[in-house]
């Protein structure tokens, strides 16, 4: 979870899909987020290995830009992805490096064009 900050795509999917948005915000964000198990650094790690394994590169890039945005160094996100070879392949990592790529270059740029 992002906690406290903005969430674009659930509130990008408010607008058309409600109940989409109302029901991704009451499990996933609510139930499974709000435990307190695993920190919220774990968590998104985590999230960013499974997403980057099943392929899902989009949701996978949102939860790295949280990881970073909390303090996870590019370095282990990294480290996760290339842990996805073992478990899904080769083609699911290359195609998760290339989008975390994406997202590290992103986050090193701050909205007013300057490095961070």
């Amino acid at each position: 979870m992002n906690r406290g900050n903005s969430q674009p795509v659930l509130e990008a999917m408010r607008s058309e899909f409600p109940f989409l948005a109302d029901a991704t915000e009451a499990y996933a964000l609510g139930d499974v987020w709000g435990r307190t198990v695993l920190d919220d650094r774990t968590r998104q790690i985590a999230a960013v290995a499974a997403f980057a394994a099943m392929g899902e590169t989009g949701m996978m890039s949102v939860h790295a830009g949280y990881a970073l945005n909390i303090g996870v160094p590019a370095e282990e996100l990294k480290e996760a992805i290339y842990l996805v070879t073992v478990t899904s392949g080769f083609p699911p990592a290359i195609a998760a490096s290339q989008a975390l790529s994406k997202v590290i270059a992103q986050h090193a740029v701050t909205p007013g064009g300057k490095q961070k």
